[in-house]
């Protein structure tokens, strides 16, 4: 069957599709934090931020169904749905944001970040890491790093070093968070001088896709510093750290300590239904919908409407950012127990972790993909991240328990035990 299916996916999608693993997985049913394949069997997934609130939730599927049978239609009717979910949503911010685009992915919300930025300041000029991902549209491709762009990179993007673990900026840890601003400072310069000026500065607040190396609470500080005197705007996708996954806050930038003038919402905001937002200051939203004509046919729909609303309250209502806190900091202990000459690093933010294997400065990748293999073969399912692919990705559903922690880690040290370097 899944040879099938893959043979399916050549001829109808077409040549390098990805997927997960090296023999794909077959799923055909979710709920909380399980998922179950064609055969039968169940998972634990320790990677998917996309069902944020558990796979499946009842809640969410009531909210989707129950709107589905009454109206679905046009952004360019009124309807209280968007107003209702948008009142909840600005709750949760802070620093002025008070307004919001509803969008249907994450990438959309990035790009009509970068207009904004541009809207704003009238220039052109964007920055973002290295080693980075932002999304599928043209623009925001243009930031990231999978694959460099036909004809390459345009004139009006830099892409600066990313922090790191391993290799930090400046020589240490100590010295990272100045050198990351040094090369903003330096990139910020070379779009002036080449005449683009600057607009804005796009990342994640964790790092998310440079593989969360070690920042704290003030990394960013030196940073806002050098995009304040440029007179541009911090651009905060907030899709993998949002909605309380790091446990402390609702939003990564407040983990981190600064205030952007655009926060980007994607994929866990309708626990998997198409959804997606912008929320920015009145200044920002009336600069750019002063600049830009701007509608979406579909964003903010009374469908999207009812299961970012019901995401929301089961966020709220099963005290999942307390969960992520107290179960990321019980699983963080776990992972800090685990021997292996290969683990370089482990690291967390709520229910978000990483295990970095190295030898020396060197990354363990392939060892890396074997862990991946292995865990996937005994029922757990991981990812990896990092320039080099080195770094154990875990991010799973909000619900995510204690017990699901231990089972996580027992089988993890299982693997490695086994596992020579």
């Amino acid at each position: 069957m899944t040879n099938d299916l893959i043979a399916r996916r050549a001829r109808l999608l077409g040549p390098n599709v990805p997927t997960f693993y090296e023999q794909p997985v077959h799923i055909v049913r979710g709920e909380g934090v399980w998922l179950w394949d064609a055969e039968g069997r169940r998972y634990l997934d320790c990677y998917n931020n996309v069902a944020h609130v558990g796979h499946c939730h009842p809640k969410v599927v009531e909210a989707i169904s129950a709107q589905a049978a009454v109206l679905n239609t046009h952004t360019r009717y009124l309807h209280e749905g968007i107003l209702d979910y948008a009142e909840r949503l600005l709750g949760h911010f802070g620093h002025d944001l008070s307004q919001i685009i509803m969008v249907c992915t994450g990438s959309e919300a990035n790009d009509v970040a970068l207009r904004m930025a541009q809207a704003v300041t009238g220039k052109t000029g964007l920055i973002a890491t290295d080693n980075t991902y932002h999304g599928n549209t043209t623009a925001v491709a243009h930031l990231s790093t999978r694959r460099p762009p036909i004809g390459g990179y345009p004139g009006h993007v830099r892409r600066v070093p990313a922090p790191d673990s391993l290799v930090p900026l400046g020589g240490s840890l100590a010295a990272q968070p100045q050198a990351f601003a040094d090369g903003v400072a330096r990139a910020i310069a070379e779009l002036e001088e080449a005449g683009h000026g600057f607009a804005g500065l796009m990342l994640c607040p964790i790092f998310a896709n440079e593989g969360t190396p070690g920042i704290a609470p003030g990394f960013l500080a030196p940073t806002v510093e050098v995009v304040r005197r440029a007179g541009g705007l911090i651009l905060c996708d907030e899709v993998q750290p949002g909605f309380g996954r790091v446990g402390s806050h609702w939003w990564g930038h407040e983990f981190l300590g600064f205030a952007p003038d655009v926060v980007t919402l994607g994929k866990p905001m309708g626990n998997g239904h198409p959804v997606g937002a912008v929320v920015a200051r009145l200044d920002v939203m009336a600069a750019f919908r002063g600049a830009f004509g701007y509608f979406n046919t579909f964003g903010g729909n009374p469908v999207s409407c009812a299961a970012a609303m019901a995401t929301l309250r089961v966020i709220e209502e099963e005290g999942l950012v307390e969960n992520a806190r107290d179960v990321g900091g019980y699983a963080l202990d776990l992972l800090r127990q685990l021997r292996h000459p290969l683990i370089a690093d482990v690291r967390g933010f709520g229910l978000f972790f990483g295990i970095e294997f190295a030898q020396g400065a060197q990354p363990a990748s392939d060892f890396c993909g074997r862990v991946v293999e292995a865990a996937k073969a005994r029922g757990i399912l991981l990812g990896r991240v990092g320039r080099a692919q080195h770094i154990l990705k875990m991010r799973p559903p909000m619900p995510f328990s204690r017990a699901n922690a231990e089972q996580l880690v027992e089988t993890l040290d299982a693997i490695l035990r086994e596992m020579p370097a």
